[in-house]
């Protein structure tokens, strides 16, 4: 910059801002963090009614689940009870989540943020992610990973979620719930079922971000402009609703393949979370389940763990991604060293 600034006496070159590493880890925590509260908040109606279906032993249906919550004085209130302890678990979870996958994303690969053109778009060359790249290996790996210390974090507030949105307990607030828990079960009841959350969440978390980013990068070339349709370089440009269009698909297919695959486990754990003296383990559970409830069981809330899913990942994700990519392609333009 130096050299630059005594080339000529008609520019001066603006000495380079520089980004703190913490700068850039709080900023990827406050993404995360609005990106799970959104999702959260949203969508707590179907995170509600899949703990109540998976709950049953008499294979509830969606329908009658419903209608139960529907004609209580309070049916809206009754839709979204639990808001609180899933927005802090999801959103701590996933501020804690993403700030992890991406320090250890940067471990292994550099990230190359796309520099914008004159007018402030992404060059199509570039992919609609500003996060690094790194393998299949390695994109299974670190999701599994993050996801799981983020799960272990923020198990207290998951059992207090899963207990208070069950209509097995008459829980009047979180702090009634945690009490509880702590007088009957101690410490220890508060991480009931993490083994099972592991089980589920880590080849959950590692399919998505493998399939995720498989996703983008494929759906990314479908829809780049062909060579002979180039000529005009403002149809080689993917504009910032292209990315986050690719992001919202990918995140929802991601979500969807990953979530039918590691279902058995999510309803393991909501039986070990409800009753854990009951279940005792994944293998005791499983085999009572089956037994009481058929192979069926394993797969209750299925549909609705599918959905809300598909819709909370896209949302997150592309929430996420795009104030991340935002934030780079502004850095870049205004040479911010990073």
């Amino acid at each position: 910059m130096a050299n630059n600034a005594s080339a000529g006496a008609t520019y001066t070159s603006p000495p380079a801002k520089t980004v703190s590493k913490s700068s850039k880890t709080t900023f990827h925590f406050g993404a995360g963090l609005l990106s799970g509260l959104t999702s959260s908040i949203l969508l707590q109606p179907a995170d509600l009614l899949k703990t109540r279906v998976q709950q049953s032993h008499h294979h509830a249906s969606l329908l009658s689940t419903v209608k139960t919550i529907l004609a209580s004085p309070n049916p809206v209130r009754g839709l979204w009870r639990g808001t609180l302890p899933s927005a802090l678990r999801t959103g701590f979870g996933s501020a804690l989540y993403f700030t992890s996958l991406n320090a250890l994303r940067q471990g292994l690969a550099t990230p190359t943020p796309p520099l914008p053109n004159a007018n402030g778009t992404i060059p199509s060359s570039t992919s609609s992610s500003a996060l690094p790249k790194l393998s299949h290996t390695a994109n299974l790996t670190t999701g599994a990973a993050a996801r799981v210390a983020a799960g272990f974090v923020m198990m207290p507030v998951t059992v207090l979620k899963v207990r208070y949105e069950s209509d097995y307990y008459a829980y009047r607030s979180l702090y009634s719930a945690g009490r509880d828990i702590l007088r009957t079960e101690g410490l220890r009841g508060l991480f009931a079922g993490f083994g099972a959350t592991a089980a589920r969440d880590a080849p959950y978390a590692g399919l998505y971000v493998l399939i995720y980013e498989q996703l983008k990068r494929n759906l990314a070339a479908a829809t780049m402009p062909s060579s002979s349709n180039a000529q005009n370089s403002d149809q080689t440009l993917l504009k910032p609703t292209s990315s986050s269009s690719i992001n919202f698909v990918s995140g929802g297919l991601a979500a969807s393949l990953a979530t039918a695959i590691t279902n058995p486990f999510d309803a393991v754990k909501t039986r070990l979370q409800l009753m854990p003296a009951k279940y005792g383990n994944m293998v005791r559970a499983v085999r009572i389940m089956i037994q009481e409830d058929g192979v069926r069981s394993l797969f209750g809330g299925l549909g609705l763990r599918i959905g809300r899913k598909a819709l909370s990942s896209a949302l997150a994700w592309t929430v996420y991604e795009e104030l991340i990519l935002r934030a780079e392609t502004r850095w870049a333009k205004e040479g911010v060293a990073i």
